[in-house]
C-alpha cells in the first residue's frame, strides 16, 4: 500500500476518532437543546467509536501476529541475532508506533472528557 494511501488512512480515522469523541462529550451541552441533537450526537458518536476502536484494533492485531510469528520478543529476551526479516518487522512495527495517531486521539478525549465534566458540574451546581 503506497505511503500516501496509508497516511490517508490513518488522518481519516483520527478524525473519526475526534468527531466521536466531540460527539459523545457534546451531549453534555446538548443534553440543553433539542433532544433529536442529543440522540444525533449519539448515534455519531457511537458508530465512530465503532469504526475508530475496531481500526485500532486490527492495527494492534497485525502487529501482534506479526511478534508472534517471527517469535521477536523471545528473540531479543534471549539476546539472539536478529535475521533481516525479523529486522524489517521490527523497523516496521516501531515506525508504525512512532507515527500513530492514537496517543492525539486519547490527549483529545481526555481533554474534552475534563471539559465535559467541568461544564456538567457547573450547571448541576447552577
Amino acid at each position: 500500500m503506497p505511503t500516501s494511501h496509508k497516511n490517508y488512512k490513518h488522518a481519516l480515522f483520527f478524525i473519526i476518532g475526534v468527531i466521536a469523541t466531540i460527539a459523545y462529550r457534546g451531549i453534555v451541552v446538548l443534553n440543553h437543546y433539542d433532544p433529536i441533537w442529543v440522540e444525533t450526537a449519539w448515534y455519531v458518536g457511537t458508530l465512530g467509536f465503532a469504526w475508530y476502536f475496531w481500526h485500532r484494533f486490527q492495527i494492534e492485531n497485525r502487529r501482534n501476529k506479526l511478534i508472534s510469528k517471527l517469535n521477536l520478543l523471545e528473540k531479543t529476551q534471549q539476546g539472539q541475532i536478529l535475521n533481516q526479516e525479523d529486522k524489517t518487522a521490527l523497523v516496521g512495527i516501531l515506525k508504525s508506533l512512532n507515527a500513530s495517531l492514537a496517543k492525539w486521539n486519547y490527549i483529545i478525549i481526555f481533554v474534552s472528557s475534563f471539559l465535559a465534566v467541568a461544564y456538567a458540574i457547573y450547571f448541576d451546581l447552577k
